[in-house]
């Protein structure tokens, strides 16, 4: 038998807080282990907690951008997929959004009953949503950086650039996708990537 979802609840809305807590117990596969109501505690919680999966409002109260800036720190410190709940109807608001927190998945809060089976695929494997989440993250490496971005990945490559311009490329990659170093572009496209996972390791070690 597989070991339920671990789930935690980043959500500053109490009614709608509540009906996602309703809805997840009535399955026996998940498990809430916590529920925030602020970036900051929910990204405590998930360093504490190491869940599989965090629900993150997009439209936390503190700062319009908090939800997007917690939901990134938790995918850079811990080996957690995010979904984005969002009431942005907006697709180029909701994927841009998901692009910046490095998400694995979205659900609008209008298409509620989505959630269920969302978190399961994001749990268990890569989605078309994941797919395009990662299109538009690598939309702006040219040919030789996706090239170099498979290399940093550690897929196989030839790469016939020097070693110096093989660096700046990395270099250039890592810039473009606000990284700071190939092990943490690793642990990121893991999400992404499930033969990654494989090779890095399933769970994320502190740097």
């Amino acid at each position: 038998m597989m070991e339920p979802i671990r789930i935690l609840v980043v959500e500053d809305d109490p009614d709608f807080q509540y009906l996602i807590q309703q809805s997840l117990s009535e399955h026996s596969d998940f498990a809430l282990i916590a529920c925030c109501q602020d970036g900051e505690s929910a990204f405590l919680a998930a360093v504490r907690e190491q869940p599989d999966v965090v629900l993150m409002d997009l439209a936390l109260p503190t700062d319009p951008v908090e939800g997007v800036m917690a939901a990134r720190r938790i995918r850079l410190e811990t080996r957690a997929k995010v979904i984005l709940l969002t009431s942005y109807e907006e697709p180029e608001t909701v994927v841009r959004a998901s692009v910046e927190a490095l998400a694995s998945a979205y659900v609008l809060k209008s298409q509620f009953p989505l959630l269920v089976p969302t978190i399961r695929e994001t749990a268990r494997g890569v989605t078309p949503q994941s797919h395009l989440i990662c299109s538009a993250l690598l939309k702006n490496l040219t040919p030789a950086e996706m090239s170099v971005f498979r290399y940093m990945l550690g897929t196989p490559v030839t790469l016939h650039s020097s070693e110096k311009t093989i660096a700046n490329q990395q270099t250039s990659v890592l810039h473009k996708l606000g990284l700071q170093n190939k092990q943490q572009l690793r642990h990121v496209f893991a999400a992404y990537f499930p033969q990654i996972a494989e090779a890095t390791g399933q769970f994320y070690q502190k740097r």
